[in-house]
Formats: C-alpha cells, sequence, structure tokens
C-alpha cells in the first residue's frame, strides 16, 4: 500500500470543494482510496461559526453533540455514534471561527466518489473523509474515517478459522479507521497544508454499496465500557 499526500494552498471557506480536488489530481489509477480531511469538506459546507466566549463554545459543543460529558481537558462527547473530544468543534487552523464537523461525511464521500469516477472513468475508486481522534490511555492522536464511500469499512473474519485451524468468534477488521490513520500519518496535523492524500494498492474490497452504520456498535456492547465504570465507582 503507497500513500501520497498532496501539498495545497490554504482553501477557503465556501469554496468549491471539487475544482480545488482535481487542481491537484490530474491522474487517479484504478482501485484507489483518495483521502480529504474533514476541515476542508467543511469549510466548502461553510460549517463555521463565530464565537465571543467560552460560554458560547460549550454551548455549541452540547449541541452538536448527543452525549457531552466535561473532563478534566475537555467535552468527552458521543456524536454520530463516536466517541471523540467537543463533538469534533475544532479552533485549529479556523482564522478565529469555530469549524464543525461536516453535515453529514458519508453523503459527501458518495457524491466526490460519484464525480471522479466520471471524470476519470474509473470502475472502482473510494473516498474517505478523515478527522483525528485519542485511544483511552493512549498519548497522541490518531486518524478516524468520519465518512466513505466506495469501498467496505470492515472486514469480517467471523467463521473463519486461524493458522491453526481456530474457528474466530469475533476478529474484525476496521479497515475505515485503518486507512484513515495511516493516511493522517502521512498528511500530518499541524502546518504541512497537506489535506489530500490518494491510496493505491489498498487491500480493500470496493463495492457501490456501503452500510453506514457497519462500524458502530452499541455503547452497552463497548470493551472498554466495564473498565470506565469500574473507574467511576472509584
Amino acid at each position: 500500500m503507497q500513500i501520497k499526500p498532496f501539498k495545497t494552498r490554504i482553501f477557503e471557506e465556501t469554496e468549491a470543494l471539487l475544482p480545488f480536488i482535481l487542481k491537484y489530481l490530474k491522474k487517479i489509477p484504478e482501485k484507489s482510496v483518495l483521502v480529504i480531511t474533514s476541515k476542508i469538506v467543511s469549510l466548502s459546507e461553510e460549517r463555521t461559526v463565530l464565537f465571543k466566549n467560552e460560554k458560547e463554545k460549550i454551548a455549541l459543543i452540547k449541541q452538536e453533540s448527543d452525549f457531552a460529558l466535561k473532563t478534566k481537558l475537555v467535552w468527552l462527547t458521543i456524536k454520530d455514534g463516536m466517541v471523540m473530544a467537543n463533538a469534533g468543534v475544532d479552533e485549529s487552523n479556523a482564522r478565529g471561527k469555530i469549524i464543525l464537523l461536516p453535515k453529514d461525511s458519508f453523503k459527501s464521500a458518495e457524491f466526490l466518489r460519484k464525480k471522479i469516477r466520471q471524470k476519470f472513468k474509473l470502475k472502482n475508486f473510494g473516498v474517505l473523509i478523515t478527522d483525528s481522534r485519542v485511544f483511552p490511555l493512549r498519548a497522541g492522536i490518531v486518524g478516524v474515517a468520519l465518512g466513505y464511500a466506495g469501498f467496505k469499512g470492515v472486514r469480517n473474519y467471523i467463521g473463519k478459522k486461524d493458522i491453526f485451524g481456530r474457528i474466530l468468534k469475533m476478529s474484525q477488521t476496521d479497515v475505515a479507521d485503518s486507512l484513515a490513520t495511516s493516511a493522517v500519518l502521512c498528511m500530518g496535523e499541524g502546518k504541512e497544508q497537506q489535506p489530500l492524500a490518494l491510496i493505491t494498492d489498498a487491500p480493500v474490497e470496493f463495492t457501490k454499496k456501503i452500510n453506514k452504520k457497519e462500524l458502530l456498535i452499541n455503547p452497552k456492547d463497548d470493551l472498554y465500557l466495564p473498565l470506565f465504570q469500574g473507574i467511576i465507582k472509584e
């Protein structure tokens, strides 16, 4: 698998995203995945807000969240079935504004996939919109998939055998987030100015239709739930 990030000019708010992408990607090979940072998707959708003070920012975080819990450093929130800090509300590289997450990253990914497939006459092609997240008890951020189109987000091993013939009962690979993490590592999180990347030779299964909920699980079934309940009780 190869990942090529693209250094671009600064993307401006309300700018059309598709022409911006096509300015830097002159050729897209078959069976590749285009990675786009969610920030420029949000800017193209005018998902920005001016705020006067911290109180207004907190109100916006709560408005954007399905669940919000104040912690030492951030508001720990659930939005669209994902745990994230501050509901994705971000002040970095925002020119004094707050940037919200895209309205519907899956819809945006499918729209771009359709247009780019037509432009380059591609049969198998994927689009992935990324953001950042942290893992429990681990320092640093990694990439996360907010939305994608054109490939399956999960590889299922349940019912298959391991190398010694044992039947696997729970094993699944989170393909979408794995690709996002790999791409974000190359694209950077600071002033690299690389909001686009192209992944080639990715070990993915391309498909026309995807299940937007295939990565989601019920919080009651989450692996970490018993641990956090224990910490809270203590």
